[in-house]
């Protein structure tokens, strides 16, 4: 009996396909969600914030923010801001509205922030007092 060369030849194909059908990331887990906890200020002026974010593979000196929370004092307005080398001030808030007046603010901005190697990457909580000059501070290194 002769066996055709045709249905062993379909045969390596599909096996080869289905080998390769899933994605290579799908062997590769996701790195570690990382946290970072922030406080500032001390009784109704006590501030909270936390930014989990992960690694990106392959980028030097760069993490994707997934999440941002603040909860802010009761006579506060309190901010997440990260240090970008490219805004003229010198910083960027993670979240599009500060937390004001005991309230809390949750956002899930999965961005990506980035600076030139050597630059280090670093979150601040910035509170300050509503109507004066009073400004709490909490950096802390990513």
């Amino acid at each position: 009996m002769r066996l055709s060369a045709l249905p062993a030849a379909a045969a390596l194909v599909l096996a080869t396909l289905a080998a390769g059908a899933a994605p290579a990331a799908a062997d590769t887990p996701a790195g570690p969600v990382l946290q970072v906890d922030l406080e500032a200020g001390k009784g109704r002026h006590h501030n909270t914030g936390t930014v989990l974010y992960e690694r990106v593979d392959g980028a030097v000196n760069a993490v994707r923010v997934k999440s941002v929370t603040i909860y802010s004092g009761e006579l506060d307005c309190a901010w997440v801001q990260w240090n970008n080398p490219h805004n003229p001030d010198g910083w960027s808030s993670l979240t599009t509205e500060p937390s004001c007046n005991g309230t809390g603010l949750g956002e899930y901005p999965d961005i990506i922030i980035q600076a030139p190697a050597g630059h280090p990457l670093k979150v601040r909580l910035v509170a300050d007092h509503l109507g004066s000059d009073v400004v709490h501070k909490d950096i802390q290194k990513l």
